[in-house]
């Protein structure tokens, strides 16, 4: 039976979010600007939509490591190598079981594109549309 998602720690909004974007650079600074704002207790960082769905695909094999390591937030950046973020956000979608229901989708994006902000919206689920650079602002809307 699966738990729910739960944050154990005080002081922080999220126990586990997730970083996906290309760009190391990005992923470093999202990631300070994260744990500077207690908004998760651990980040983890991936640099591509595959290798991102693999390490959820894991994760899900095994009940008891939910709770402490899926993550309840997913940063994703649209354009990525492989797998953009839409393919990523529709993989993600055909996940197993009712977890993907529980973990908020952002787009983090550089993009000033509408269609983007259009698509995002057209993909049926609730997912946040975030300019670059993440801000406060944009975490506290999370």
């Amino acid at each position: 039976m699966r738990k729910t998602i739960k944050n154990n720690k005080p002081g922080f909004k999220h126990q586990t979010v997730m970083l996906i974007d290309d760009n190391e650079l990005d992923n470093f600074i999202n990631q300070k600007i994260i744990e500077g704002n207690h908004f998760a207790e651990r980040v983890y960082v991936n640099t591509g939509g595959q290798s991102a769905l693999e390490f959820l695909k894991n994760l899900l094999v095994n009940d008891d490591l939910i709770d402490v390591l899926f993550p309840s937030v997913i940063f994703i950046d649209i354009n990525m190598p492989l797998m953009d973020g839409f393919q990523f956000i529709e993989q993600f979608n055909k996940l197993s079981g009712s977890i993907n229901k529980e973990i908020k989708l952002a787009i983090l994006t550089s993009s000033i594109n509408p269609e983007d902000k259009t698509k995002t919206k057209d993909m049926g689920t609730e997912i946040a549309f975030i300019n670059k650079p993440l801000t406060d602002e944009a975490l506290a809307l999370l």
